[in-house]
Formats: C-alpha cells, structure tokens, sequence
C-alpha cells in the first residue's frame, strides 16, 4: 500500500491541533487540515479522501451531526471515519461507533499509535475493495456463463422442436409464429392486469421459451399419420391425439434428469393443455374453465390460429381475417372468453407476425 498517496482529512476546530496532527502524518499521508465540518463538505464536492479524522467538540456541526450526514450520502457513506476527541466516556466512544466510525481514539495520543491505527484500518478498507473488485467480476463471470448455459439450452430446445417440425412437412415455421403469437398475448394481458395474480407467478424468461415444445409429443407419431395427404380417419386421429401426453411424459423425463424447473413447469402445462378446450370437450383430460392452466389456454388461441392460416395436406390456408372470426366464433366454447378479447385486440400484430414468419 503506497501510503503517500493516501489523503487524510484532518477536521478540527482547533488549529494547534492541526498543525500537530499534519506534522504527525505528512510524511505517510497527503493530510488536509481542516477547520470545520461546513469545509469538509465543501472540499468533498471535489476531493475525496480515503479516510476522515474527525474530531466530536465543534460549533455549527459537530462530529456526530457530520457522520450522520456522510452516511446519509450514498457517495460519502464509504469512506472511514476516525474519531480524535477528547471525550473519555464510554457512552461517547459507543455513541461514536454506532453511527459508523471504524475507530475512536482518546486525546491525547501518540503518533507511533495513531500512525499504526491509521495503517490498519487503511489497510482493511484496501482489501475491502479489491474483496469487492473480485466479487463484482466474478458475478460478470457467473452472469456471462449463466447467459451462455441459457443460450446453449435454447439452441439445443429449438433444435428439438425443429426436428418435431421437419417430420411434420405441413407445419414449417409453426414453432416460431406461435412463440410469436404467445409472446403478443402475454404482453397485453400484462398491459390490461387481467389474470394478474397467475400472470405474476410466471418466470417470463422461460415462458416463452417453454412454448417451443408445446408438440413434442408428436415425435413419437408414426409419419404415415403425421405426414398424411388427407383427413385422418377416426382411428389415427386417436393415436395424434396422444401426443400432447406423450409430450408431457417428455417434458417429465428432462425434469427426472435434470431437475424440476420453471422452464419444465410452463412446457408440461403447454404441452398437455393446449388442446384442451373451454366447454370441457378437449383432449387429453377433457377438463374445462379455468382448470384449464393459464399458458395453456393462450397457447390454444395461438395454436389453433396458425393452424388457420397454414397450409395442410387437407385443406388451403385461410386469411388471417377468416382465422380472426373462427377464434371469435370459438369465445366460451373452445376458447377462455377473456382471452379471446385479448386477442381481438391484437389480432392485427398476429396478422403481422404471419407475413413477418411465413404463414
């Protein structure tokens, strides 16, 4: 620790104190002589020190009243703050130390003592500070590999809805229109405060996330019924239907593996539940209302839509002004009411997010 380069700000309304103590420590420190509490302000608007010597006993603001207002300043709070007083009472050194001085020492006293005192305590805040140094870089490291780890889950999650998506021929892009589609939903239920209470529950860094495997089950379809040109028949729409179960399983089995979390929490719920339908007669459970689970009736909306305005083997795709009216004809039978308004309201940025994705 080069001590030298360490200022101290004497503060004593006394000038022979002054002169004493400058004479002690001017040759370790770069020591500022001050004669009262108002001046020290004034120079800490352009000097700071890295430690006060502050004596109690001054007119206009004495040492306790100018502790306060250092610890009341969240740029001044940090810097030591050494009592010098002649006060020898037991209830002063307390009262001292409460209001945050590192140190109190009796008048008068020996420079050898306060020199070694002074070191100390210099010598601490210094590790302090590099403590802090090290702390904060370390959180930057945890924070940059953390970002890392997410990102590297994301690709790894995105490439298995890809491969869900590429043995289904019909559905291309349909994973991120409806990451889309449920991202615009979110944020205007957010806006609007209905549903508040669920909505805030949510870890919204990995909602959205989770919606990426709402049809994972669908790996497990035979493509003779996934990729067939032409309606199911009553018998292979029975076995897609055990998809969103199949995705659930899944989904379970990652938590098995890696632990329960908030990512596999919305995807099991989105998986399982977002071809359940309002009136009660969805699938798989067949429940209905709000058993239903909040992600799963937004993802429902954003399914069915991009269902509307894609091209099937069976059917042609639909404007998105036609797949407007069928989830507004389908308000409180196939979809939650309050959501259906929700998506009223912005079913010109699902129009949007259409051409921006490739319907």
């Amino acid at each position: 620790m080069d001590s030298e380069n360490k200022i101290i700000f004497l503060v004593d309304d006394n000038p022979t104190n002054l002169m004493a103590g400058r004479e002690m420590l001017k040759e370790q420190y770069n020591v500022y002589p001050i004669p009262s509490a108002k001046i020290m302000f004034n120079l800490l608007e352009n000097v700071v020190p890295n430690m006060i010597l502050l004596d109690i006993e001054m007119p206009e603001m004495n040492g306790y009243e100018a502790i306060k207002r250092l610890k009341d300043d969240a740029e001044l709070r940090d810097i030591p703050v050494m009592f010098l007083t002649a006060r020898v009472d037991r209830d002063s050194e307390l009262e001292g130390l409460s209001l945050g001085a590192i140190d109190y020492v009796f008048k008068p006293f020996s420079a050898p003592l306060l020199l070694k005192r002074i070191e100390n305590h210099l010598l601490s805040e210094s590790r302090k500070t590099e403590l802090k140094i090290i702390n904060d870089n370390l959180e930057e490291i945890v924070e940059k590999r953390t970002a890392q780890v997410v990102k590297l889950q994301s690709s790894i999650l995105n490439t298995v809805a890809n491969l869900v998506e590429y043995r289904d021929d019909a559905t291309g892009g349909h994973v991120a229109r409806t990451q889309k589609y449920l991202q615009i939903l979110v944020d205007k239920l957010i806006e609007t405060g209905l549903y508040a209470d669920e909505v805030a529950l949510w870890d919204m860094e990995y909602l959205i996330l989770s919606a990426q495997l709402h049809d994972v089950g669908k790996i497990a379809i035979s493509d003779l019924i996934l990729n067939k040109q032409g309606k199911l028949t009553y018998e292979e729409f029975e076995i897609m239907k055990t998809h969103a179960e199949i995705g659930v399983g899944i989904i379970r089995q990652i938590e098995k593996n890696a632990d329960e979390h908030n990512f596999t929490k919305h995807a099991a719920l989105i998986a399982g539940g977002h071809h359940e339908k309002w009136d009660g007669s969805g699938y798989p459970a067949g429940i209905k209302g709000s058993e239903i689970p909040l992600e799963a009736r937004l993802m429902a909306i954003a399914d069915v839509y991009d269902a509307l305005v894609s091209v099937r083997p069976y059917k042609k795709a639909l404007s998105t002004e036609e797949a407007k009216q069928i989830i507004e004809d389908g308000k409180g039978t196939h979809f939650d009411p309050v959501l259906v308004d929700i998506f009223s309201d912005v079913a010109a940025q699902f129009a949007a997010a259409v051409m921006s994705y490739g319907g």
